[in-house]
Formats: structure tokens, C-alpha cells, sequence
């Protein structure tokens, strides 16, 4: 699972940054991934939201019992990072708010619990309270969805999928070889992803 994971985002980062265009291979989006991954990261870094997701793991871990369970922020972390990031949960939670339409959200759903529990198995059930985050992080898109509906761009989901697939790559890595790369800290790059389609070209 856990390379999984490390590969889900490098296919998704190659099927955005490479097209081909008059049979060559061409990259794009590099310049805007860049600047997203960086300035997501100052934003992210004042803000301390690695240290407040974390701080949140540690109060749920409490409030659950399951205080001697030293595994617990760990995988909560992980999962609602792995689950949260993405276009579908964006896309889907527009489509219900504005379309009344929840198959993508659906869809996400099923694949979302498939993923948690095979995280569950390998990290712990800190794992399966990522439903908590991710169920808040939809609801309030959904509600949301009228206003954000115009800034949703073909260009924007680009951006945001793109930017999405490095932070899931990001995960895997801290996954895989045990690092610690604070990727809840660039999650704003994700805001600036979507800015760049409509100033940035």
C-alpha cells in the first residue's frame, strides 16, 4: 500500500505535466508547480497546519481511548492526507452542491474505503478516523459550491491535479523511506495552483 500510494502520485503529476504535442513529448506546468509547492509551503509553514492536523490526531487519539497507541497521529495524518487531497473530492463536492449530483462523490467514497482499509491494516486505526477531516473538508465544500463553481476551470483542475499528485507523491515518500515531509504545510499551494489559472496564464 504504501507504494501505491508513492505511485498513484507520480502517475497522476506524468499524466499533467507531459502531453504530447505534434508527436514530441512536451512538459508543462512546471514554472506553476514550482511557485504553488513554494509559496503553498511559506503560507503552510506560518500557518503550522502539519503542527495542528497533528495536534488534532493527538486530541482525537485521546477522546477515542486509544492513548497508548503510539501509531495513531501518524496514520490519521497520513490517511486524511492521502483521502483529502485531489480533484475528486473538489469536483465532487461541487457537482452535489450545485448539480445535486453525488456519484463522483460516491465513486470517491467506495475507492476511499478500500484505501483506509488497507492503510488500516499496515498503520494502525488511526487510519479510519480520517473520515472526520475529509467528511468536513466536502460538507463544506458542497456548501460552498455556488461560489466556488466559477473559479472551477478546465485550466484550475489542471493546476489542481497536478499540485494534488506531488502532495500524494509527497505522502508516499514519507511513507516509503520513513521521511518527514510536513505536506499538510503545502497544502495552500493547492489555493495558489488555482490563482495561477486565472493570473498566471
Amino acid at each position: 500500500m504504501k507504494k501505491a500510494v508513492l505511485f498513484i502520485g507520480i502517475a497522476g503529476a506524468l499524466e499533467q505535466i507531459f502531453e504530447i504535442h505534434e508527436k514530441e513529448l512536451v512538459s508543462q506546468g512546471t514554472m506553476m508547480l514550482t511557485i504553488s509547492l513554494a509559496v503553498g509551503a511559506v503560507i503552510g509553514e506560518c500557518l503550522r497546519i502539519d503542527e495542528k492536523m497533528e495536534r488534532f490526531g493527538e486530541w482525537l487519539k485521546q477522546k477515542t481511548g486509544n492513548a497508548k497507541d503510539n501509531g495513531f497521529v501518524d496514520g490519521f495524518v497520513t490517511a486524511s492526507l492521502t483521502v483529502c487531497i485531489g480533484a475528486m473530492a473538489i469536483i465532487g463536492s461541487i457537482e452535489d452542491g450545485v448539480m445535486a449530483n453525488p456519484s463522483i462523490l460516491i465513486a470517491k467514497g467506495i475507492l476511499d474505503f478500500v484505501i483506509i482499509l488497507v492503510m488500516t491494516a499496515s498503520m494502525g486505526k488511526g487510519c479510519m478516523f480520517s473520515a472526520v477531516p475529509v467528511g468536513l473538508f466536502q460538507v463544506s465544500v458542497t456548501i460552498l459550491a455556488g461560489f466556488l463553481k466559477p473559479f472551477i476551470t478546465d485550466g484550475a483542475m489542471a493546476n489542481l491535479s497536478l499540485v494534488g499528485s506531488v502532495l500524494i507523491f509527497c505522502v508516499g515518500v514519507n511513507l516509503v523511506w520513513d521521511k518527514k515531509i510536513r505536506v499538510a504545510n503545502l497544502l495552500p499551494g493547492l489555493v495558489i495552483a488555482v490563482a495561477w489559472s486565472f493570473f498566471g496564464g
